[in-house]
């Protein structure tokens, strides 16, 4: 996995101008490769490994990892010299997502073609997701250029986190239950005081299926972290951080 939390950039400065004299623009050019090489070369050593013991060799989380998962994270701005706060945010997220997909390679993969089509299709319906949330597929290329990552790179982080969400959805979704007390209970609790306000207010029944969907995914947010935890927790769980951040 290459870190959501498959997230994960370098962030480098393209420095090119034309306008420059040739002698000027050869010097700079041979200048910004000796940094690329030296950037690369720290960006990519191996902050922490991950393993629970399913497999001999761990997983291995670098700096790079760090940095694209931040970049891919719509919100965040980005920085030239991410924060030690921004920094171990996403090796946290990273030491996650490694986490559930060691479970999730526990699972037979489906070799159909159509298993195989369905989870393309997946992985294409995330990525428009991504650019959607980033405004337009120029800006998520702007961002992952200036980060230093590619879109083969972008397409193994997807990868990643349709499996690791195709596994929560087998291993939480499909048992969430929201009963009809506590849709209800939520209907009262976001509606039940404008209705004597002499404000327009909407019907439960108007609203019941999203007042569902949100208890079921608050109740599947409790049982991610309650699962992260005991992932973490269990004794052949190892997570070593060789370089902190």
């Amino acid at each position: 996995m290459s870190g959501e939390q498959s997230n994960l950039y370098l962030i480098f400065k393209q420095h090119s101008p034309r306008s420059v004299r040739l002698i000027f623009a050869t010097l700079f050019l041979l200048t910004a490769h000796c940094s690329l090489l030296i950037a690369q070369t720290v960006a990519d050593k191996t902050v922490a490994t991950v393993t629970n013991g399913a497999r001999a060799t761990p997983d291995l989380i670098t700096y790079s990892d760090l940095v694209w998962q931040l970049s891919l994270e719509p919100g965040r701005a980005l920085s030239e010299s991410p924060s030690s706060k921004d920094l171990n945010e996403a090796l946290k997220t990273l030491e996650d997502q490694l986490l559930i997909l060691q479970e999730a390679r526990k699972l037979p993969i489906a070799e159909t073609a159509e298993g195989q089509k369905d989870f393309e299709k997946a992985v294409t319906d995330m990525l428009n997701e991504l650019i959607r949330q980033f405004g337009s597929r120029e800006r998520l290329q702007e961002r992952m250029g200036r980060a230093g990552l590619t879109s083969e790179q972008l397409d193994a982080i997807l990868r990643d986190r349709v499996t690791i969400e195709r596994y929560l959805d087998f291993r939480f979704r499909a048992f969430a239950i929201a009963t009809p007390k506590e849709i209800s209970d939520r209907y009262q609790k976001l509606y039940g005081a404008g209705k004597n306000s002499g404000k327009i207010v909407p019907t439960l029944d108007e609203v019941r299926d999203r007042l569902e969907e949100e208890v079921k995914n608050e109740k599947i947010a409790v049982e991610i972290d309650n699962f992260i935890d005991s992932l973490r927790e269990q004794p052949n769980t190892e997570i070593v951080v060789m370089n902190p951040v």
